[in-house]
C-alpha cells in the first residue's frame, strides 16, 4: 500500500455480538439489522480492536486481515492524523440495546488503567440515543457532596438513586461520559456508543451481566472496592442536542459530542438533496441509522444497509453518501480545527461548544495539532 492510498477502499468488518442479560431485540427489529442470532442481542461491536474481540476485514483484497495488523503496519494510511502511537486502533463503536438496565458501572481513566489494570488506556465514552421509550432515564455521575464512604454504603445496599443523578433520556440527544464516571442506562433504550478502545470496567451488581448468574459475596465486595479506587467524583455531564454546522440545501450536519479521544457527528440528507460529501484526513467510522444507502470513495462503492458500518481509511480522503441518508460518523478530532473553530464561527456560544465534551473550553495539551 502506498502513502497515496492506492489500494485502500471502504472496509467492512466482522462484528462481535454480545448476548448479555440486559439485551432485547431492538437492533434487528427497530434498526432492521440482518444476520442477528436468535435470543437477546445486547451489543454489536461495529469497529473493535479490543483484545480477544478484534475485528477482521471481510471484503475486498484485505479480507482476512485483522484491524490490529493493519493498524500496526499502516498507521498513517489507515488511521491518519488521529494516530498517536498505538498500540491499538483508537476507536471502539457499538450499538447497545438496553432493553433492561445496564449494570451500574464505570471505566478507569488512562492513568488508573495503567496503574491498576496494566493496560495502556482507559475508556471515556459517549452515548447517542437512537430510540428510547417515553419516560426513559439514565444514571450518570454521583451527586455533589457524596463521598467514598457514603457511595460504598449505597452500592452495598444497591440503592443507586440515593447517590446518583437520574437524567431524562430522549431520542437524538447525546452525552459525553468521562472515564471514572459511575453510570447506567435503560430500560427500553437503544444507544450508539463511541469510546476509547478498551473493555476495562468495574461494576457494582450482584450478578454477572453475561448470564445473570450470582457473584459470590467476597468477589462482589472486591469489585466494589476496585470501583471506588477508579471512581472520579467530579464529572456530572448532561445530555445535549448537539450543535449544527452549515451544510448544503436539504442536508444537516450536527456535531453530537467531542473530546480528545473522539468526536461524533450525525449527517442527514433528504431524498431531494445531493449526496452528502465529506473530506477527511483521519479514519472515519461510518454507521447507518437510516435507510439503506451507497457509500462512494473514488472508484470504490459499497452498499451500507441499516445499522451497518464501514471503516473509511484516512488515505481515501473523500466520501460521498447517496441521499436519502442518515448516518453517524466517528473520528479522532483536532479539537481546534474540526470542532471549536467552526462551531464558534457558526455563531454557537462558547459555553454550548464546551458542553459537548472535554477540552473545548480553550486550548488543551491533548488536542491534535496544538
Amino acid at each position: 500500500m502506498s502513502r497515496t492510498g492506492t489500494g485502500w477502499y471502504p472496509l467492512r468488518l466482522t462484528t462481535p455480538v454480545k448476548q448479555h442479560v440486559f439485551g432485547g431485540r431492538y437492533i434487528p427489529r427497530y434498526l432492521g439489522r440482518d444476520g442477528m442470532p436468535e435470543g437477546r442481542i445486547a451489543e454489536t461491536w461495529e469497529v473493535s480492536d479490543v483484545e480477544g474481540d478484534g475485528a477482521h476485514i471481510v471484503n475486498g483484497a484485505l479480507a482476512g486481515r485483522s484491524l490490529r495488523g493493519l493498524t500496526e503496519e499502516f498507521p498513517e494510511e489507515l488511521v491518519g492524523r488521529g494516530w498517536r502511537g498505538g498500540p491499538r486502533f483508537p476507536l471502539l463503536t457499538k450499538f447497545i440495546d438496553a432493553y433492561r438496565p445496564l449494570p451500574v458501572h464505570l471505566h478507569p481513566d488512562d492513568e488508573a488503567a495503567r496503574r491498576l489494570e496494566g493496560e495502556p488506556n482507559g475508556k471515556t465514552e459517549a452515548w447517542h440515543i437512537v430510540a428510547a421509550a417515553p419516560g426513559a432515564t439514565a444514571l450518570v455521575g454521583v451527586r455533589e457532596g457524596v463521598g467514598r464512604d457514603e457511595l460504598r454504603r449505597a452500592l452495598l445496599a444497591q440503592d443507586f438513586d440515593s447517590v446518583m443523578r437520574r437524567l431524562p433520556v430522549l431520542a437524538g440527544r447525546t452525552i459525553y461520559v468521562p472515564a471514572g464516571t459511575l453510570h447506567s442506562f435503560g430500560p427500553e433504550t437503544l444507544v450508539y456508543e463511541i469510546e476509547q478502545t478498551s473493555d476495562l470496567q468495574q461494576h457494582a451488581m450482584r450478578h454477572r451481566m453475561e448470564d445473570g448468574s450470582p457473584i459470590p459475596d467476597d468477589q462482589w465486595h472486591s469489585h466494589i472496592e476496585a470501583l471506588l479506587d477508579e471512581w472520579k467524583p467530579a464529572p456530572r455531564p448532561e445530555f445535549t442536542p448537539g450543535l449544527t454546522l452549515p451544510s448544503g440545501e436539504g442536508t444537516e450536519r450536527r456535531v453530537l459530542c467531542a473530546g480528545p479521544y473522539f468526536a461524533l457527528e450525525r449527517l442527514r440528507a433528504h431524498s431531494h438533496a445531493g449526496a452528502l460529501v465529506r473530506a477527511f484526513d483521519t479514519a472515519v467510522v461510518l454507521s447507518n441509522v437510516g435507510t439503506p444507502t451507497t457509500v462512494t470513495c473514488g472508484p470504490f462503492s459499497e452498499p451500507l444497509g441499516r445499522a451497518s458500518t464501514l471503516l473509511l481509511p484516512a488515505a481515501l480522503g473523500f466520501v460521498e453518501i447517496q441521499a436519502p441518508a442518515d448516518v453517524l460518523i466517528g473520528y479522532v478530532p483536532d479539537l481546534n480545527h474540526d470542532i471549536r473553530t467552526p462551531l464558534l464561527a457558526a455563531g454557537h456560544p462558547a459555553a454550548d461548544v464546551a458542553a459537548l465534551g472535554e477540552g473545548l473550553g480553550g486550548h488543551s495539551p491533548t488536542d491534535q495539532g496544538t
